[in-house]
């Protein structure tokens, strides 16, 4: 069971060694949610959390920003990426691709990054689109593949296809697993803003944004002068942790169930 989310607490943004705070733009009110990885039913929590902080808070431009990582491990990628769409037609809503979106479009694409993919959450991943367990337990990568060509939906493949690389509010930069220190933000590699770690979370100085990500799982949201990390682990520790930014201030939402381990 669920229990209840809860605000863990709000704070004023400052940079380290200056006067400017970090802020959204005047108007803008943005909600970041980490990765869910397949957990529908916290995602819904959180939802309905910023739903009703939303429409209880002052009139604002509002904006909810996922970094990625909707797919694998968990038990339900479909019913999350289909929550997703739907919501994202009553509101702004954005999405990043993530390392395991990467994987998963292209593994229908190569039997061999299947094989891959299967070892790092895909198998939960193809269940839910409606393949069954215990043939999953004996089929073949090739007889997977081909599956998959005919049962994995083109409108979801498509959507997948046209996620956000990054995103920029005010001082904020998302992405969902960070960037390469000292490099131009159009600059980048697409790889790193997917999958890197390190030199990026080890990194002191300040980057031109704040840039809040996901990909790397801590037991709580982590704050430092140049980075915000809000993956907390849904499929593994039964936490999905949203951000919320609003002119120089930051709030956490925090939505519990039981972990998924696989």
């Amino acid at each position: 069971m669920l229990k209840r989310l809860k605000s863990m607490f709000s704070a004023e943004s400052s940079k380290s060694g200056d006067e400017r705070c970090w802020q959204v733009p005047d108007g803008r009110r943005v909600y970041a949610i980490g990765d869910v990885h397949g957990r529908l039913d916290l995602l819904r929590e959180l939802a309905d959390a910023i739903e009703t902080h939303d429409s209880n808070c002052a009139s604002a431009n509002s904006s909810v920003i996922l970094l990625g990582d909707l797919v694998d491990r968990g038990p339900d990628s479909k019913g999350v990426i289909n929550f997703v769409r739907d919501w994202q037609s009553r509101r702004d809503v954005r999405v990043l691709m993530g390392n395991h979106e990467e994987m998963m479009l292209a593994s229908l694409d190569d039997s061999e990054v299947l094989r891959y993919f299967l070892r790092f959450g895909g198998r939960e991943t193809i269940l839910s689109y409606g393949y069954d367990a215990g043939a999953l337990a004996t089929s073949g990568i090739e007889e997977i593949f081909a599956w998959l060509q005919d049962h994995f939906p083109a409108d979801h493949r498509e959507w997948m296809h046209n996620l956000h690389r990054s995103i920029v509010e005010g001082d904020y930069l998302f992405v969902h697993a960070g960037i390469m220190p000292g490099i131009p933000i159009d600059q980048q590699d697409e790889r790193d803003l997917r999958w890197i770690r390190e030199p990026f979370l080890s990194h002191a100085d300040l980057h031109p944004y704040m840039v809040v990500h996901g990909h790397t799982i801590e037991q709580e949201a982590v704050e430092r002068p140049n980075r915000i990390g809000i993956d907390t682990g849904a499929y593994w520790q039964g936490r999905l942790t949203a951000l919320v930014l609003e002119g120089n201030q930051r709030r956490f939402f925090q939505a519990h169930g039981e972990p998924n381990r696989t």
